[in-house]
């Protein structure tokens, strides 16, 4: 399992010894360069400190300390050329001399030389390479050891630092399991490092909603069940008359009213399932561009025969071409919701008109109908789920509005009742965003 622990002590021990070794080599390079100008001086000085000294037969040597324990090498050529004094016979020095300071690469590895002419004679100071590059890696090892011996006491501070760090994480973590659906309550957010709080926040939204989510979902359980055991309770008694019936004629009366039981419980389970896929929790559909005509007059056509049923005219008045960002089968059930209760509340022979069309930058669809309307005083009300007006008749689920208003939101829209034409009626405008445009804030 990942450990942010572990991450951040294995990053911060990585960028350290990074950090150590890009310092070592800093300091090699320095050292070197340092030590260069040093040691070009010494030859030099060397050099200038052999023009007193005499120098007899060709290729002698000079006695002194042993080989290993002198790092320079000398050689003297006379005038004619020839070799007459070397200090390291055994050294792979250059047959020559160039004058000045030179790098020379032999056998055996590099050597820095210096050439001087005195007296006719030509003096050469040689040093191997090698030794200048082990002072300076001695250099730079001196300068990270003391970094790689204290490594694992930088570690455990590193490794405390971190935890103590993160014990805010811990702490959120136990407050959130110890949260259960009973008790959502936010988040401390007092006196959190400026990194949590952004988290914490976004929990306590999630808490927020989650709660908010549970009470609809209880409320919306305990209102199902409310509503269910009305008809439930009428077709047992409706079953009961059925066989108590004497004749045929009163087996008919009580069968048609066990049928018509049936089909109001049926539009209520199948409105409670439409309100709760409207709910946001429940996993809406993506949204698309929908056009607003063809739907509304879908809707029409599938209502029209309850409409003939009653006489009534129904129809489109104004269908101006409207495209809006939705979720094309929530928008459908709005419509017919709409649609649906003009014309179960409207008499026989009334009218209900449909019509879309752009107002002030937004796509409206409007529904309008010559039925007995909603008084002012309950049109907030009618919103509520299972919400009836006493003496509204129709025996409606009271789901219909409810429905429409969860649709609404979704689609971050605006819906408004008012009278009709001629103060008689009713007028539902529902208000959306056109495809392409931000809703309003």
């Amino acid at each position: 399992m990942s450990s942010i622990k572990r991450q951040l002590l294995f990053g911060l021990l990585g960028l350290v010894l990074a950090a150590v070794f890009l310092g070592a080599a800093a300091v090699y390079r320095q050292a070197r360069a340092e030590l260069d100008e040093l040691f070009d001086y010494q030859l030099r000085q060397m050099a200038l400190s052999l023009r007193d000294q005499a120098f007899g037969a060709p290729a002698a040597t000079a006695p002194g300390p042993a080989a290993e324990d002198f790092d320079f090498a000398i050689q003297v050529w006379g005038a004619d050329g020839v070799r007459i004094y070397l200090s390291r016979p055994q050294a792979a020095l250059p047959a020559g001399a160039r004058l000045g300071y030179e790098t020379v690469e032999t056998d055996v590895g590099a050597w820095r030389v210096f050439s001087l002419r005195q007296r006719e004679l030509v003096f050469q100071v040689a040093q191997p390479m090698s030794m200048r590059e082990k002072f300076a890696a001695a250099a730079a090892l001196r300068t990270i050891a003391p970094v790689l011996l204290l490594l694992p006491a930088l570690g455990l501070l590193i490794w405390l630092t971190v935890g103590r760090g993160l014990r805010p994480l811990e702490a959120i973590a136990a407050a959130v399991q110890a949260r259960t659906p009973a008790t959502l309550a936010p988040l401390a957010d007092r006196r959190l490092p400026q990194e949590v709080r952004p988290l914490v926040e976004a929990l306590n939204d999630l808490l927020r909603r989650l709660g908010a989510a549970l009470e609809s979902q209880r409320q919306f359980v305990a209102d199902a069940a409310h509503e269910l055991r009305t008809p439930l309770t009428a077709l047992r008694l409706q079953a009961q008359l059925l066989e108590r019936a004497a004749g045929d004629a009163e087996r008919k009366v009580a069968l048609d009213a066990v049928k018509e039981g049936i089909t109001r419980a049926m539009h209520v389970v199948e409105q409670l399932l439409t309100l709760a896929r409207q709910e946001p929790e429940a996993g809406a559909r993506p949204f698309a561009e929908v056009e607003l005509v063809g739907l509304a007059r879908l809707v029409i056509a599938e209502l029209m025969p309850f409409a003939e049923a009653k006489a009534m005219d129904l129809g489109m008045v104004g269908a101006e071409p409207l495209r809006v960002t939705g979720d094309r089968e929530g928008l459908r059930v709005l419509i017919a919701n709409l649609v649906d209760n003009a014309v179960r509340y409207t008499p026989e022979r009334g009218r209900v008109d449909v019509s879309t069309f752009m107002a002030q930058g937004e796509a409206v669809i409007e529904v309008t109908d010559s039925g007995p309307g909603i008084p002012a005083d309950e049109r907030e009300r009618v919103f509520d789920r299972f919400y009836r007006r006493v003496g509204g008749g129709a025996g409606g689920s009271g789901l219909g509005l409810a429905i429409v208003k969860k649709v609404v939101e979704r689609h971050r829209g605006r819906i408004a009742l008012a009278d009709g034409p001629g103060e008689r009626g009713l007028t539902a405008r529902v208000t959306l965003p056109l495809a392409g445009t931000a809703p309003p804030t």
